[in-house]
């Protein structure tokens, strides 16, 4: 099993590259966890004060939950992914049942700042964009996607997202193993890390 770490800022384009991966790859091959499904559960906080919650920062996340789910997989067994609501800021009661598969891919902003993940991680990718892109694509999406407005959206971006980003993101770039600049529109970057990954897979 070849494990892929795929960190880089809100709206950088990290879900563009996955996808370009995941495409040029045969079916069935790869396997997906996004930090996200693994935000520690809010429903114990009242509603008014979740729209509060840092969800930047590593303490956001059950990083022990995603460590142990990963090992799960390497082992070759499936696991129950847990899912979770930006509306509510709780976890769902669902789950996504995920097999293990040749190729697996976690991915999220955080993902290269916990050091027990980061040494189960094969190749660790950051995949990097200018601040006003990112900003452009974090407003597009959190309109549509989480119901916020375009003035929430910056007032989030000044307070957390900046300050968030310095703080824990850009530094842990320094663990990656391949910087992909300029998002998902990194073509030879991402054909680059898609070769690599066939030549491993050919190889095992």
């Amino acid at each position: 099993m070849l494990v892929i770490g795929i960190a880089g800022g809100t709206g950088s384009g990290k879900t563009t590259v996955v996808n370009k991966i995941i495409n040029s790859l045969p079916p069935g091959e790869v396997a997906i966890l996004p930090q996200d499904s693994y935000y520690k559960d809010s429903s114990h906080i009242p509603v008014e004060e979740r729209s509060k919650i840092n969800f930047d920062e590593p303490a956001s996340i059950e990083w022990s939950l995603l460590v142990e789910q990963l090992k799960t997989l390497k082992d070759g067994k499936a696991i129950e992914m847990p899912t979770y609501s930006y509306l509510t800021c709780t976890r769902q009661p669902e789950t996504i049942r995920v097999e293990p598969r040749e190729v697996v891919i976690v991915e999220g902003i955080l993902v290269l700042t916990d050091p027990t993940l980061r040494k189960m991680l094969d190749v660790k990718v950051f995949v990097d964009a200018e601040a006003d892109e990112r900003l452009i694509r974090v407003i597009a999406r959190d309109c549509v996607e989480r119901g916020r407005t375009p003035q929430m959206v910056l007032d989030r971006y000044i307070s957390v997202l900046k300050p968030m980003h310095e703080m824990y993101i850009e530094p842990s770039k320094k663990a990656a193993d391949l910087i992909v600049p300029q998002g998902g529109n990194n073509v030879v970057a991402i054909q680059l890390l898609t070769d690599y990954i066939e030549s491993r897979l050919r190889k095992n």
